[in-house]
């Protein structure tokens, strides 16, 4: 390997993670794959095994070929291989580049354990187009830390060990060892942007600048840098406006912060949450129409993939709200290994635990069957703890629950009850209110076998009953 010392230099940098004994090349059919698995692959004395995935998004008609291309390099380099399928079409908003990485990456972060790591082949041309896209597009520190050497992904890690690597090695060891790779017709059209800039901008720029390359890997090393001490600013900035829920900040709290440290901390809390940064137009609404609107207010800014809602003294960060039909009512049943869990379309999931001395006393559960619905309007609820019922509309406002949840927390009602449509009185035969609480009547005692139950929005963590 002394004719390539760049790549042999790159991948000793595997031996620094003694922890991964699995690597997972995403594998393309591109020389660039081609090489970084032909690499590993002749590397068997090494304490690690080797597999390879291919992700077909079903993009184009050649996907299943390359798919089968794949199979048969993976079949001579004795690799194991699969071919992922994923659906990669844009949501509303999304860019069909964006939607194919996102799927793609996804299905690759299933497939990884403590102990995997997937590889993939991005270099330092990779990584030069990446930051010049970032820098085109307004980015800031982050944007233009451009692409991680590691990240987690999943149970495991994200890894390019190639990153210090041009493109121009990786086709001559490709070469050298009568590799045989695809090339995708795509990746000469510069109609897409990453294609123009690498065809058509940066050779412009190396007649100039020939070390273009090294010189944007280390503006992109410095911006990492940079990036990371911003984080460890907002991270100290959470703490002091973090409430009970990891998706809401005070809003008392962030007020007192500077603007500047407002909007760090803002774009720190939503990627923890794994949201999509907002752009400087939508950060603005968030500082000036939520921040300081009145606290009987609750304004909404939504961008693509994500929104916040103001209510009270609270910050609230999601995903869009997915579309809820309030009528509807669904019969919950056992089976034979107990309560099944129960998606509720637009609201989220329910399941039950097995417990002593909490949640609903097992007598109540003895039918094996429940009715599950949402508020119609008028409902009383006498809570666990609570010496007399009130309306549930009060109790929901007494808890702090945002408007926008208390549609969609779902009402458990023994089936025998005479009222269980939800409207007025029949407080009796209301066991519980997802992510409020059991009814008195149908409380476990301490001595008792009881069932926990448990609602998992589609907005926050579980919350128990």
């Amino acid at each position: 390997m002394a004719e390539f010392p760049g790549i042999e230099a790159a991948m000793a940098q595997l031996d620094a993670w003694p922890g991964v004994r699995r690597f997972i090349v995403g594998y393309s059919g591109g020389v660039d794959s081609h090489a970084l698995l032909h690499w590993l692959a002749n590397q068997r004395y090494r304490d690690w095994t080797l597999a390879a995935l291919y992700v077909d998004h079903g993009l184009q008609a050649a996907s299943a070929a390359w798919g089968e291309h794949g199979a048969h390099v993976c079949h001579a380099l004795n690799v194991p291989f699969r071919v992922l399928k994923v659906d990669a079409r844009p949501t509303t908003g999304e860019s069909p580049e964006a939607s194919a990485r996102r799927a793609r990456y996804a299905a690759l972060a299933a497939e990884l354990a403590p102990d995997s790591a997937l590889l993939t082949a991005h270099h330092r041309d990779d990584q030069a187009e990446t930051l010049l896209l970032q820098l085109l597009r307004g980015a800031g520190p982050h944007g233009l830390a451009a692409m991680p050497a590691a990240a987690c992904l999943g149970q495991g890690w994200l890894l390019r060990p190639l990153l210090n690597v041009d493109r121009a090695e990786l086709l001559a060891y490709a070469r050298a060892h009568d590799l045989h790779w695809i090339e995708d017709a795509s990746n000469t059209d510069t109609g897409f942007d990453r294609n123009y800039l690498r065809h058509r901008v940066l050779p412009l720029l190396r007649e100039r600048w020939p070390a273009v390359n090294r010189t944007l890997a280390r503006s992109a090393r410095l911006c990492a840098e940079t990036a990371a001490w911003l984080d460890e600013e907002a991270a100290a900035d959470l703490t002091s406006v973090a409430t009970d829920r990891p998706d809401c900040l005070a809003i008392p709290a962030l007020q007192a912060l500077s603007e500047l440290r407002q909007r760090n901390l803002l774009r720190y809390w939503l990627r923890q949450l794994n949201l999509p940064i907002p752009d400087a137009r939508q950060l603005q609404h968030i500082l000036h129409d939520a921040l300081t609107a009145a606290a009987d207010r609750n304004p909404c800014i939504r961008w693509p993939g994500a929104e916040v809602r103001r209510y009270r003294d609270r910050l609230y960060a999601m995903p869009p709200l997915m579309p809820h039909d309030a009528r509807q009512r669904v019969i919950w049943r056992t089976d034979t290994e107990g309560w099944p869990s129960l998606e509720l379309p637009g609201a989220g999931q329910l399941r039950m635990q097995k417990t002593m001395g909490a949640g609903l006393r097992s007598e109540a559960l003895a039918s094996g069957a429940l009715i599950v619905q949402f508020r119609q309007g008028g409902e009383r609820f006498r809570l666990a703890g609570r010496s007399h019922s009130q309306e549930l509309k009060k109790l929901l406002q007494q808890a702090g629950i945002p408007l926008w949840e208390r549609e969609r927390l779902p009402l458990i009602y023994l089936p025998s009850s005479p009222n269980f449509s939800g409207a007025g009185g029949g407080d009796c035969c209301l066991l519980a209110v997802g992510g409020l609480g059991i009814a008195a009547d149908f409380a476990a005692e301490p001595s008792e076998v009881g069932w926990q139950l448990v609602f998992q929005s589609r907005t926050q963590n579980p919350q128990w009953c």
